[in-house]
């Protein structure tokens, strides 16, 4: 499987909009594939929504697409208050397939670290022995790292009931004698943010 993370930018103010319009037609688009996840922003770049597709290839990813533009009512009438769109294709490694749809949140911290070139591997195999204890805490809604995009990245993704929970499990996960994962030395950047999840979200 492969997840494509579209991040779309708007215009202050319209998020409502957004959020509207993208309901309304989503059963078009998933007589194509499925939604994972869809957010807006609420701690972080102000005016942005995250989306997650699952996708079986990039193949897969381009049948789908060219059948849903081809739809009458596919995409949403966006041009007048987006932005701006990225998209990346990610990963999810062997061990850590993303979450099935669920009620997990509603805040969901997601967090993106860059590495140095080259450590991936090294990076994933760190995260594989730390996260069982993690996960005793709270779970991972979903673990990723790039295919396309940014490269040397990896996401990870974790819902809390509220920014109080976040507080305390991060409180005990700093107790832990193998959290977190033992990656620093290759780590060049790190960002987060918090994200609600939209109406429609099948994570939720």
């Amino acid at each position: 499987m492969i997840y494509e993370l579209r991040t779309y930018a708007f215009k202050p103010g319209t998020i409502p909009q957004w959020e509207e319009r993208l309901a309304a037609l989503l059963p078009v688009r998933e007589q194509f594939s499925k939604l994972l996840a869809c957010w807006r922003m609420e701690i972080g770049p102000m005016n942005q929504a995250v989306h997650i597709w699952p996708y079986e290839d990039l193949a897969h990813r381009t049948k789908v697409r060219e059948g849903a533009t081809n739809h009458p009512d596919w995409p949403p009438h966006l041009s007048d208050i987006c932005i701006g769109m990225e998209s990346e294709i990610y990963l999810a490694p062997p061990f850590k397939p993303p979450l099935p749809a669920g009620e997990y949140g509603p805040f969901y911290e997601l967090r993106r670290y860059r590495y140095q070139v080259g450590s991936m591997p090294t990076v994933l195999e760190r995260w594989a022995e730390s996260l069982p204890a993690r996960e005793k805490l709270s779970p991972v809604a979903a673990l990723l790292y790039s295919e396309i995009g940014p490269v040397n990245t990896l996401v990870h993704i974790w819902p809390y009931k509220d920014l109080n929970e976040r507080a305390r499990v991060r409180a005990e996960a700093g107790k832990l004698s193998n959290w977190p994962p033992r990656t620093r030395e290759f780590q060049i950047k790190q960002e987060n943010c918090i994200l609600l999840p939209a109406s429609f979200s099948p994570w939720r």
